[in-house]
């Protein structure tokens, strides 16, 4: 059985954090482009991020794949800047460590190998992707996320369907919230009934200790917002979404945590919530729209995130590992949409402000 989080990044991780699934800096040769991928490292730490997810999504699942090469140094780069972020933070005494997340992808055998090279470079939590078992019975999935789970904390993953998930019942979270080594969910079906469905079935778990992350970048305001309460069996318990693991919080990433810090304040002094924030959430779902392509079945939602860092200078070009991969027709003018219609939801000033400071070394 894989052990505990260090108290302090527990504590962290159930009190809700920014986490920014981290991109993949690479050349116009579509080579690992170390210095910008370190940047963008500094860059969220920099923000007031709580932790960085890497080998996700938005860093391209494709570094995985062993004939590219690129799923250790990705993970080391990013270890040598989370432990510098850290030493930082010590010296300065504010803030508890970055939370490290990697993503854990494949069948059982590949998937636990990742879970112990993570575990190896001190990666706190497995993101456990169940794409490569779409067809499995829910027994399988069960098995496979308790095998992982032996090796390092897991955090669940719902993944919408559109991009390579699949849908999974009430019945499946609720025995997942069993497995003892689950530490936290990502709720990510872009999807009302589906994300109540987590969690109902982690509250009639009765596990306090799961934390619960929107993963939901077309609602990411209202979901962090929202109390869901449900009465079973003669009792009654409410439970909120305390944070997010999301690819648009890769971007403009000091406006997200300043978001996150007013939802918490907002909780904490429990009078009511500020219909200015509503209007927000309308405002942050049109502009993930367009960063995400939207228009086109999410297409192109990585390289948007791309799009929006090569704006601000942190990348270079929007160069992913599929050749073919760029932005759809249209995209790029509904981005420029969006960045006008909603100025106040960048952080380009700060950007501005640290960026060749972060692009040094």
């Amino acid at each position: 059985m894989t052990g505990p989080l260090p108290p302090e990044v527990a504590d962290s991780l159930r009190r809700g954090v920014v986490i920014p699934a981290h991109p993949l800096a690479l050349t116009a040769e579509r080579r690992l482009g170390e210095r910008r991928q370190r940047a963008l490292s500094r860059y969220y730490a920099a923000a007031g991020a709580g932790g960085l997810a890497l080998a996700v999504h938005t860093t391209q699942f494709a570094i995985h794949d062993p004939q590219v090469g690129l799923l250790r140094p990705v993970l080391e780069l990013a270890k040598e800047e989370m432990d510098r972020a850290d030493e930082a933070r010590a010296q300065a005494g504010r803030g508890d460590p970055l939370i490290r997340i990697g993503g854990v992808v494949g069948a059982t055998a590949r998937a636990t190998r990742e879970a112990v090279l993570l575990r190896e470079l001190g990666y706190h939590v497995g993101l456990v992707s169940l794409a490569a078992l779409r067809d499995a019975p829910l027994e399988t999935l069960l098995d496979h996320c308790r095998a992982v789970a032996e090796i390092l904390p897991v955090m669940g993953f719902y993944l919408q369907p559109l991009v390579g998930g699949r849908v999974l019942p009430y019945a499946f979270w609720r025995r997942f919230a069993e497995i003892p080594g689950v530490v936290a969910i990502k709720i990510a079906p872009f999807n009302r009934y589906q994300t109540i469905d987590v969690v109902r079935a982690v509250v009639e778990s009765q596990r306090d200790d799961v934390a619960l992350y929107t993963g939901n970048d077309d609602n990411i305001v209202a979901d962090l917002l929202t109390p869901y309460r449900f009465k079973a069996r003669g009792w009654e318990f409410e439970r909120r979404l305390v944070g997010g693991l999301l690819g648009q919080w890769a971007v403009w990433t000091r406006r997200a945590v300043e978001l996150l810090d007013r939802r918490h304040r907002v909780v904490r002094e429990d009078r009511g919530v500020p219909l200015e924030m509503m209007r927000l959430n309308v405002e942050m779902t049109d502009a993930n729209g367009a960063i995400f392509d939207v228009a086109n079945g999410f297409k192109g939602c990585v390289v948007g995130v791309h799009e929006i860092l090569r704006r601000q200078g942190l990348l270079e070009g929007v160069w992913l590992l599929d050749p073919d991969e760029g932005l759809s027709p249209g995209q790029s003018e509904e981005i420029d949409r969006v960045i006008d219609a909603y100025p106040h939801l960048n952080d380009n000033a700060f950007v501005a402000e640290h960026r060749e400071e972060w692009l040094r070394g």
